[in-house]
């Protein structure tokens, strides 16, 4: 199902942001690990992200381009906590995945979103 996307992402590191809302609507932003875990991605994360996706479960997780060249991976999905404890970590189901990079089109793409965009999945 994620073909694509696997092999794009094959390509970044292992760690991205994960983008939460707080309480007050204001974004949150952390570093954590990503690993696959069959269609999801499994993430560590800490206490206060682990709050926002109890209360929130709309979520994004961030690769940043390794140069003004290269794309950023952006991943959309919906969060859900797996485990307890010390051992909690947030499981994501992709809802939409794209390549971005800003500015002027470097090569045509389908995209309808103004900048260079490779729609993945969603």
């Amino acid at each position: 199902m994620f073909t694509r996307l696997r092999a794009e992402l094959a390509g970044y590191p292992n760690f991205a942001h994960l983008l939460s809302s707080g309480e007050d609507g204001r974004p949150h932003a952390v570093a954590v690990s990503v690993v696959w875990d069959g269609d999801q991605l499994l993430l560590g994360a800490g206490r206060r992200s682990l709050a926002n996706v109890a209360a929130r479960r709309l979520v994004s997780v961030l690769w940043g381009a390794p140069s003004a060249t290269d794309y950023s991976l952006i991943i959309d999905g919906e969060a859900a906590i797996s485990g307890t404890g010390e051992h909690a970590q947030v499981r994501v189901t992709i809802t939409r995945a794209v390549l971005h990079r800003p500015g002027a089109m470097l090569t045509p793409t389908a995209s309808v979103c103004g900048s260079d965009c490779v729609p993945l999945f969603g």
